[in-house]
């Protein structure tokens, strides 16, 4: 009975295009050396928190587990030297908090409505009561765009050039949807959940995003051939909204040649949307792409919140506490987040710092080939907003 109340739960929320792609498009044509105003997109979108009294903004803070608590000190020093106009309220949870305490975080989170988190581990030797607390935070405040801009950074060696792909993931249900059972002894049930809703709602922001980012070409993922019911739905929704955008080349692809045709050319990709699984599956392989989980930033959006973090979803605990790990991934999520607050000049001003920061080959750090310090890198950060200033 339980289960099938979360089913059709799920199956009950509303088609609507509601998130905030204007941000993440001004964001990375910044990044690309060409910028457009926010104000010159037409389609409705959710409306930012207004500033406090002052001027200023308050985002709830989630340092989270590993390198989060460091990563966020460094976030706070460099929006202290750009006198940035947030305040953070820090909320400390991590792996080891009971779920009341995640809880807790979550209202924080819907007090404030933005905020800026670290990756909670999850340990899988915990019993099936254990909730993943990534996932309670998406699923909760019904975070259900998880975008992630993919592109080549300045000054950093892959094997691949000219890589720029956005990537759209369905946030809250598929594999994801936390309905495990074992039917018989040595027997379990997992349920994959796609409801035409959902899948609607993805597909409608993905190809909407793509128009107003005058990209050509939306790929969806799928293993329709396998799973006809499931993946068959989240095609033909995709199917169906893409029939209202002419203008953009629809293609479908499986999964599984999607990873090989991602590692051998993936510049053939333009913008990607795909279920739950998938698109973690192909974060990770992009991540890799561009040099790195240090690198790329991310950020997940609902019809009232938005929470920015990394787009690995990696805690690098055995890189915490050494004074190695690179900020680059956290603060450019910042910059998004800054702009999501229509805080633009800040963000540029961080963005640029941090990019000329990447191009100084000397304070790179081990995980791109380099030998210095997280330090190193963040003074050199300030170094350029202290003289812009």
């Amino acid at each position: 009975m339980i289960m099938a109340l979360k089913i059709l739960t799920a199956a009950s929320c509303c088609v609507k295009s509601m998130l905030r792609p204007c941000n993440l498009c001004r964001s990375w044509e910044i990044l690309c050396g060409h910028e457009t105003s926010p104000r010159s997109f037409s389609f409705k979108s959710s409306i930012p928190p207004s500033a406090k009294y002052g001027g200023r903004h308050t985002v709830t803070m989630i340092p989270g587990d590993g390198i989060g608590p460091e990563l966020m000190l460094h976030v706070k020093t460099v929006f202290r030297h750009a006198c940035v106009p947030v305040d953070f309220e820090e909320v400390v949870v991590n792996c080891t908090s009971c779920e009341e305490d995640i809880h807790n975080a979550i209202m924080a989170v819907r007090r404030n409505r933005v905020a800026l988190k670290g990756n909670l581990e999850t340990d899988h030797n915990l019993p099936p009561s254990h909730k993943c607390r990534n996932n309670m935070f998406r699923t909760t405040l019904d975070l259900y765009a998880n975008v992630i801009h993919f592109k080549s950074l300045p000054g950093v060696e892959t094997r691949h050039k000219d890589v720029d792909i956005l990537v759209v993931r369905e946030n809250t249900e598929g594999e994801y949807s936390n309905l495990e059972h074992e039917s018989v002894t040595g027997v379990i049930e997992s349920l994959k959940i796609i409801t035409k809703a959902k899948s609607f709602r993805i597909a409608q922001y993905a190809f909407q995003l793509a128009q107003e980012m005058e990209r050509k070409k939306v790929t969806v993922v799928h293993k329709a051939n396998i799973m006809k019911l499931g993946d068959g739905l989240f095609l033909q929704c995709c199917r169906e909204v893409a029939s209202h955008y002419p203008q953009l080349t629809f293609e479908g692809m499986i999964v599984d040649n999607t990873t090989m045709q991602l590692v051998s050319r993936p510049q053939q990709f333009d913008v990607m949307v795909m279920p739950n699984l998938y698109g973690n599956i192909v974060n990770s392989i992009c991540t890799g792409l561009v040099g790195g989980a240090g690198l790329v930033p991310g950020a997940n959006y609902g019809h009232t919140h938005a929470v920015f973090e990394t787009a690995s979803r990696q805690s690098a605990r055995n890189l915490a506490n050494k004074n190695i790990a690179n900020p680059t991934a956290m603060l450019l999520a910042s910059c998004i987040m800054l702009d999501y607050l229509q805080l633009h000049s800040y963000a540029t001003s961080i963005r640029a710092a941090v990019l000329a920061s990447m191009e100084n080959k000397n304070v790179h750090t081990p995980d791109i080939g380099g030998q210095s310090t997280t330090l190193d890198f963040i003074h050199n950060i300030i170094d350029h907003i202290n003289t812009v200033h």
